[in-house]
């Protein structure tokens, strides 16, 4: 007789803590409000304190718990003293989100070292450090762990219109960031994998639309997806249904395009 109950899935995540970065808008703000719903207890990070308080306070009159925590994703003092305040709120972090990241916007060749530095750190620096930090914890104490990294289909695919090039370069660097993670924590209870969205309506993708215009027209589906239909991809990721996926590169385009 299997020892897995028919069908083996939960999204019970009832003894789970969550660190979600970029957490005031968009895509972060969903993940943080999804995680809760089944039980984490979350962190919420990014850098825009009011609206993380305000976060915080939605969850926990909904019946969740949430912190608010103001972190800088370039700051690796800022990383290191957020994750240590999470810990002391809420206990040791076993899911990880890496959601927080800016664009370029801007043509490689025209970019500033300032942008650029912002870039490098916010999308990749930042969460290599996060994802280690939170990794040392996890082998220490032995707990199983889930880290959860958001890339974009940027990562395989650009073009010239877009003025994306460093966007694009560092989110392929999330995706072997997400391998390599992987492979060297397997020995441990802790898997590392990759969401890789397409269009989906968030602060950033309305900086573009307004840049660049309607992009939606030029998909098959002609939309723009909405934060709430990649539910069901984290809840899987962070599940214990997906224990023997690591390594792994989810794209989530609504076909517009990618391949």
């Amino acid at each position: 007789m299997s020892e897995f109950p028919l069908p083996y899935i939960s999204t019970d995540l009832s003894d789970q803590v969550a660190f979600v970065t970029g957490t005031t808008s968009g895509l972060g703000k969903r993940f943080a409000k999804v995680l809760a719903s089944c039980g984490a207890k979350v962190a919420v990070t990014g850098r825009r304190v009011e609206r993380l308080r305000a976060l915080a306070t939605e969850i926990n009159d909904a019946g969740g718990v949430a912190v608010p925590i103001a972190v800088d994703m370039t700051d690796r003092v800022s990383i290191r003293e957020a994750l240590q305040t999470a810990e002391q709120a809420l206990g040791t972090v076993t899911i990880l989100v890496n959601n927080a990241g800016i664009p370029d916007a801007q043509r490689a060749v025209k970019m500033s070292d300032t942008l650029m530095d912002a870039v490098f750190e916010t999308n990749l620096i930042g969460p290599w450090v996060l994802s280690v930090e939170v990794a040392k914890r996890l082998i220490d104490t032995g707990l199983s762990g889930r880290i959860v990294n958001i890339a974009s289909v940027a990562a395989f695919n650009t073009t010239a219109q877009s003025a994306a090039t460093l966007y694009s370069t560092t989110k392929s660097a999330v995706v072997r960031m997400t391998e390599s993670h992987a492979v060297e924590w397997s020995r441990y209870p802790i898997n590392v994998n990759c969401i890789a969205p397409g269009a989906f309506s968030s602060e950033m993708m309305d900086g573009m639309l307004s840049r660049i215009g309607d992009i939606s027209q030029n998909f098959p589906r002609k939309r723009i997806c909405q934060p709430e239909q990649m539910d069901s991809t984290l809840l899987f990721l962070v599940s214990p249904a997906s224990e023997c996926v690591t390594g792994t590169v989810i794209k989530i385009d609504d076909g517009q395009g990618s391949r």
